[in-house]
């Protein structure tokens, strides 16, 4: 499988992903705070913005997987790469969960930006395979 084709699979999988944990939180379902030892009630409104957050990161991504535009989407993918490492430092600062801290938000977060620095390596070696030689000049 080329490297193209496991970028596409990975970041499909981090745009569905997204979409689904932003649906979970926005839709009235049992929804938990991973790590959180007291979660917000349902009544605080944390559960709505951080749904709208996640689907919005998620429509954006898969926008631009959709579209082709792989160099923005790499770009983008390294952005939305700091919203689990930012639910991570909030873990850890809530004297929340280390274990889920790490292995939930860290991880996540750790595979959406190498999944965001894999899409700009492809599209860097593409750039350079498709730019012009550069020409003599007389002398």
């Amino acid at each position: 499988m080329s490297l193209k084709k496991i970028n596409t699979v990975l970041a499909a999988a981090v745009v569905l992903f997204t979409l689904y944990l932003g649906l979970s939180f926005v839709l009235p379902l049992e929804t938990t705070f991973p790590g959180l030892p007291n979660w917000p009630s349902d009544d605080s409104g944390f559960s709505v913005v951080k749904g709208s957050r996640e689907i919005a990161m998620g429509l954006a991504m898969g926008a631009l997987l959709v579209t082709g535009h792989r160099r923005p989407l790499g770009w983008v993918l390294l952005m939305v790469a700091v919203a689990p490492f930012g639910d991570m430092v909030n873990v850890l600062a809530h004297h929340g969960s280390t274990a889920a801290a790490f292995g939930i938000h860290g991880l996540t977060s750790a595979l959406i930006a190498v999944t965001g620095l894999l899409i700009l390596r492809e599209t860097s070696k593409a750039r350079k395979a498709t730019a012009p030689a550069p020409t003599a000049q007389p002398a």
